[in-house]
């Protein structure tokens, strides 16, 4: 491989689908985006994978003609399981039964009969999460609706392994995936969780590949049906958390924490002593590429964010003055909001304002900002207090962000990585894996000038989530 290669990376989120084209040295040069959108049920609601591949088919077309495409690799959400049948050859999704979106919630009864068979935290790699969550309890579910089409099943596929066995026909699973809160893999133990044993699920588990496998070239029939190029050659693909923590790997870093921010801010750190992860504090056990462990901490702060700052002008960002405001008049966002515990047990629903309201946007949005801030410094301390933190994700959009959450790290190093794709630039290294370290660009945050300090603020706020 050149550096002159390029690399094809589809990113698969919750809420948006992006197609990238980057070099292996991760520098994304262009990048493509869609929502991710879902169908109401039956059998349950679901995402639209046959509507989803005609865009991914028709800009990766377009793509390859702006840049000589090499190699194609996927990164997606680790709560997705795609159950496959027939060989998509000829056209069609192959999925033997629709995607089970993550966030539709699940029939009376069926989550008292899931949890005894899930094992213990390690066979899980997290508490057992809302709704959907988790590809375990999505199979669990799917073979006791639908039994017939269940049991036509061929393989389970993790979302990056569902779109590189529709680009190549090789079917694999993949130890981040599968080690992303799956319920399915014990990522300390190396081996399968109790419960596929259990339910007669190994038949439907394909031999594992590293994520930076190269898996062979695209269909023939694929590439001439869409104009793409015939030598493509498609990768095994990884969990977008695990991408992206590769991509400070692959610079070479160690001993740090890194705080991703979106939907989701998930905080990961490499060589955390296992027993400090505790799932009833929204704690899990990750894979890292090679399949090591990783202690992360994970809470939907995007949700979180949106249900406090509520409709905001395009663009708006947090006025400092307002925020000096907020802090000293003691208006607090308390968790949570949305349907998820976080890192407070029992307080999921819970959400409220404690203190003055904040009436106008502009304090709404400061107070938003302030709120995430403080759920990712508690992920970040959970996960790895005290070591070097690492932020990046579009929460850095406002630069009060990164200010807020050094300054509530006293005494600890915080630095930014304002790259805004780190997942398409991690998965697109995985296809130089093992070549020399690429450098990153990490900075310190400004400091927000003649800011009040925050510690009483932050530990009322703590008192009050534990309440």
């Amino acid at each position: 491989m050149t550096d002159a290669a390029t690399v094809a990376v589809l990113d698969i989120g919750k809420s948006n689908i992006k197609l990238s084209a980057c070099t292996v040295t991760g520098q994304v040069l262009e990048t493509m985006a869609t929502p991710n959108p879902t169908r109401p049920a039956p059998p349950w609601r679901h995402h639209d994978l046959a509507g989803l591949g005609d865009w991914v088919m028709q800009s990766l077309g377009a793509l390859c003609r702006r840049h000589p495409l090499q190699h194609l690799v996927s990164a997606g959400h680790g709560s997705g399981g795609i159950l496959v049948g027939d060989d998509p050859d000829a056209g069609g999704d192959g999925c033997a039964l629709p995607m089970i979106d993550y966030e539709q919630p699940v029939p009376p009864g069926l989550d008292a009969a899931y949890a005894p068979l899930t094992g213990s935290f390690f066979d899980r790699g997290s508490a057992i999460m809302m709704a959907a969550t988790h590809t375990a309890r999505q199979l669990f579910w799917a073979e006791q609706a639908c039994p017939a089409e269940f049991s036509r099943a061929r393989w389970l596929l993790g979302v990056p392994q569902y779109w590189a066995w529709r680009f190549c026909g090789v079917a694999v699973s993949e130890v981040t995936m599968m080690g992303g809160q799956s319920h399915l893999w014990n990522v300390p133990e190396r081996r399968w969780a109790p419960i596929v044993a259990a339910r007669g699920w190994g038949r439907l588990m394909p031999p594992f590949a590293p994520a930076h496998a190269d898996l062979g070239p695209i269909r023939p029939a694929l590439a001439a049906r869409h104009g793409l190029p015939p030598g493509l050659r498609i990768h095994a693909g990884a969990h977008d958390s695990s991408a992206n923590f590769y991509r400070y790997q692959a610079a070479g870093l160690a001993d740090f924490c890194l705080a991703s921010t979106g939907t989701w801010v998930v905080a990961m750190a490499d060589a955390v002593a296992l027993n400090r992860l505790d799932a009833a504090q929204g704690m899990t056990c990750n894979a890292d590429v090679s399949g090591a462990p990783l202690g992360g901490a994970l809470t939907m702060a995007g949700r979180e964010y949106a249900a406090v700052a509520g409709p905001q002008p395009a663009g708006a960002l947090a006025d400092p003055a307002v925020l000096a405001r907020v802090v000293a008049q003691g208006t607090m966002a308390l968790p949570a909001f949305g349907s998820n515990d976080g890192q407070f047990p029992g307080r999921a629903g819970k959400g409220r304002i404690h203190g003055p309201a904040a009436e106008s946007a502009a304090e709404r949005q400061a107070l938003a900002v302030l709120y995430t801030a403080l759920l990712t410094q508690t992920c970040a301390d959970l996960v790895a207090p005290g070591r070097r933190l690492i932020l990046d994700g579009s929460f850095l959009r406002d630069p009060t962000f990164a200010a807020l959450v050094a300054a509530l790290r006293t005494g600890a190093v915080t630095l930014v990585n304002a790259e805004p794709y780190g997942v398409a630039a991690g998965a697109a290294l995985l296809c130089a894996h093992g070549a020399p370290s690429v450098p990153l660009h990490l900075t310190a945050p400004l400091p927000l000038p003649h800011f009040p300090d925050l510690s009483r603020y932050a530990a009322q706020w703590r008192v009050l989530c534990q309440g």
